[in-house]
């Protein structure tokens, strides 16, 4: 597929929850192909102090399965 700019105005066209869709499906061909790009120093530091909260208070929070089955209710 060509990216280009026809394909690019069609897809602001899309809801919200279907440009999520897509991202998602994006982001899922980019995991099965385990290409990750690489984290940056701020990255890392923001990834740790978020896995110490979850460590410190490991009730608090949603997962994302529920989060998104949510979203997707509320449309």
């Amino acid at each position: 597929m060509e990216i280009n700019h026809e394909t690019i105005d069609k897809i602001k066209k899309l809801s919200i929850p279907e440009k999520i869709l897509i991202v998602e499906e994006i982001w899922n061909s980019i995991a099965q192909n385990n290409e990750y790009p690489e984290m940056t120093d701020e990255q890392k530091i923001e990834l740790n102090r978020r896995i110490d909260s979850y460590h410190a208070n490991p009730k608090q929070g949603r997962a994302w399965d529920e989060i998104r089955k949510d979203f997707m209710e509320s449309r």
